[in-house]
């Protein structure tokens, strides 16, 4: 802790623990002898972008790495409504630990460039049979993990987005003993429309 820091009052934030998303993998194992869940072999890292040709170059830099290797994913830059980016992978559905292995590469490569505060979260999307779908959100500054598992709403332009708090609870509790879940729900946010929800 700084001395300014000490004087002020505030707190250091906590350095995340990336390597945390490696423990994904054994929870989606979990997930399917407990809830019949599986990946659905997308996973994307959410951003706030940044204005500028620094930013916009270390954007283009990770594309590249992950592009680089022959057995490389397919990688996509989307935006969504609410003006945040989204670098979305696509693996093998059953290659859940490379999955979680490029959004590790995403996510450090980000933060080594100095775009660490800009950094959101990590999203590996689950499905079962029914169609029931559910996020395993990995918040960056917090280093916790949250499920958020969007209703499919009705037809017709107002269609309410409406979430299924009942399957997100049951997710936290098959993984509470394998991933560090965050406790405070007011962090468990909506992120609706989601690549791969």
């Amino acid at each position: 802790m700084g001395f300014w820091t000490a004087i002020l009052g505030r707190r250091e934030p906590p350095k995340p623990r990336l390597d945390a998303l490696f423990s994904v993998p054994s929870a989606a194992i979990t997930l399917e002898t407990s809830l019949g869940m599986r990946a659905t072999g997308t996973g994307a890292v959410c951003y706030r972008a940044a204005a500028g040709q620094a930013f916009a170059t270390a954007q283009a830099d990770i594309v590249d790495l992950l592009n680089a290797d022959p057995q490389a994913p397919s990688v996509e830059q989307i935006k969504d409504r609410f003006g945040f980016t989204w670098l979305v992978v696509r693996r093998d559905p059953s290659d859940v630990a490379g999955l979680c292995t490029d959004l590790h590469a995403v996510n450090v490569l980000l933060a080594e460039q100095g775009f660490g505060p800009a950094l959101l979260c990590s999203l590996v999307p689950f499905a079962d049979a029914a169609g029931t779908r559910v996020g395993l959100v990995y918040l960056y500054k917090q280093g916790t993990f949250y499920p958020f598992a969007p209703k499919r709403p009705g037809a017709g332009p107002q269609a309410a987005e409406i979430r299924d708090n009942m399957t997100e609870l049951m997710v936290r509790d098959q993984l509470v003993g394998e991933l560090p879940m965050e406790p405070d729900l007011q962090r468990w946010l909506a992120l609706w429309g989601a690549p791969g929800l």
